[in-house]
C-alpha cells in the first residue's frame, strides 16, 4: 500500500507539489485570520440587573426589590439559570443564558422584561443593566497621582475628566472608579435643637431637597423686548446649605445652621 502512495507521488509530481503548496497558503491564511485571546472567556453568558435602594437592609432589599426582580425574570427567553444576592443598599441579579444565545440579543430580552419586572418594586428604586463586558473583560488599572491634590480632589478629576475620555475609547465597555472620597455635603443635625424648634428631620431634608432646585417663571415684555425670568436655587456652597429655611420658631426663620 505504501509502495503504490509512493509510486504515484513519483509519478504525479507537479500535482503533490501544487496541493502541498495550497496546504501551505491555507495553514498562514488561517493561522493570521484565527482570533486569539490572551485570556480566553471561558465563563457562561451572563447579564447582571443592578438595582439600587440606597439605606436599606439587606433583608429588605431582598424582600422587596430582589425577590420581585429575581421571579419577574424568570420567563425570558433562553435563560439557564437566575441567581441573585442583597446587601446593604443594593442587589444584584444574575442571569445565566444557554450557550450559543447571542450576548446582545440577551440584553435586549432583559430589558424587554425588566419592564414587566419593575412593576412590583418600590418607586424609588434604581434598576439598571450592567455593563456589556464580562469579569475578564477588566484588562487595565490605572491610578491618578498628583502632589498637593487632596482624595477628594483626584476622585473628582477622575470621575469628572478622566472616566470621560477613556470612555470614549473604542472597545472599552465600562470606567469603573475605586478609591478616594466623592465630594459631598453632610448635614449633623443636633436631636436637641430639632426638638426645641419643633422641627422632625424629614422635614430637614424635604427642605434640603426642594430647596436645591432651580425654577422658571413667566415671560414678560417690556419695550418690545422679552425678559424669562427664572429662579436660580441650585446648592454650590457650605453657606447656602446652612440658609435654607426648615421652619419657625415663635415667627423667627429657622434655618440649617440654627440646628
Amino acid at each position: 500500500m505504501i509502495n503504490n502512495i509512493i509510486a504515484v507521488c513519483l509519478k504525479n509530481r507537479f500535482l503533490v507539489i501544487a496541493i502541498f503548496a495550497l496546504i501551505m497558503i491555507f495553514g498562514v491564511t488561517s493561522m493570521k485570520n484565527t482570533p486569539i485571546d490572551a485570556i480566553p472567556d471561558i465563563g457562561e453568558l451572563q447579564v447582571i440587573v443592578y438595582a439600587d435602594w440606597p439605606g436599606r437592609s439587606p433583608q429588605d432589599v431582598e424582600d422587596q426589590v430582589i425577590y420581585p426582580l429575581t421571579t419577574g425574570l424568570m420567563g425570558t427567553p433562553n435563560v439557564k439559570v437566575v441567581r441573585s444576592s442583597a446587601n446593604f443598599g443594593f442587589g444584584l441579579v444574575y442571569l445565566i443564558f444557554k450557550e450559543g444565545t447571542d450576548y446582545y440579543w440577551a440584553r435586549t430580552r432583559v430589558l424587554e422584561r425588566l419592564d414587566f419586572a419593575k412593576k412590583n418594586i418600590p418607586k424609588d428604586v434604581t434598576v439598571t443593566l450592567g455593563p456589556d463586558a464580562t469579569a475578564l473583560g477588566q484588562i487595565f488599572w490605572y491610578t491618578v497621582e498628583g502632589e498637593g491634590y487632596g482624595l477628594e480632589e483626584l476622585r473628582s478629576i477622575q470621575d469628572w475628566y478622566v472616566r470621560y475620555q477613556l470612555t470614549s475609547v473604542e472597545g472599552v465597555a465600562e470606567v469603573a472608579s475605586v478609591g478616594g472620597y466623592i465630594k459631598q455635603y453632610q448635614v449633623d443635625v443636633d436631636p436637641n435643637k430639632l426638638i426645641n424648634y419643633d422641627v422632625s428631620l424629614l422635614h430637614v431634608m424635604d427642605a434640603i431637597r426642594l430647596s436645591n432646585i432651580d425654577v422658571g417663571a413667566k415671560v414678560f415684555e417690556e419695550g418690545g423686548i422679552e425678559y424669562v425670568v427664572r429662579g436660580l436655587g441650585f446648592i454650590k456652597s457650605i453657606e447656602d446649605i446652612e440658609s435654607i429655611v426648615v421652619g419657625n420658631y415663635e415667627g423667627t426663620p429657622v434655618t440649617i445652621k440654627d440646628i
